[in-house]
C-alpha cells in the first residue's frame, strides 16, 4: 500500500457544502474529513464510486448541517 495523498482546504461554513459536493463528483476522492477551527474531527465521509444521487443527499444535508454551525473549517481531502 502506498502513501496516502492528501490535500487541504480552508472554507467557510457557507462554502462548505458546496465545496463537498464539488470534491465528491469530482471522483478522485478516497475520503473527505471536516475539521473546526481547532482541528478536530467532525465528520468523515468515505467516497465511492456510487456516492452519487440519492446516496449523496443524506450525506450533503448532513454536510449542510455542520456548516451552519461553523464560521470556518478545514476539508481534509484524501485522493485515490
Amino acid at each position: 500500500m502506498g502513501e496516502e495523498n492528501k490535500e487541504e482546504f480552508k472554507v467557510s461554513g457557507t462554502d462548505l457544502k458546496d465545496r463537498v459536493k464539488k470534491l465528491i463528483e469530482e471522483g478522485n476522492a478516497r475520503k473527505i474529513i471536516i475539521k473546526n477551527e481547532k482541528g478536530d474531527t467532525l465528520l468523515e465521509i468515505p467516497v465511492t464510486l456510487g456516492a452519487i444521487g440519492a446516496v449523496l443527499a443524506p450525506v450533503l444535508a448532513a454536510v449542510g448541517a455542520i456548516a451552519a454551525l461553523l464560521t470556518n473549517c478545514t476539508i481534509v481531502v484524501v485522493k485515490k
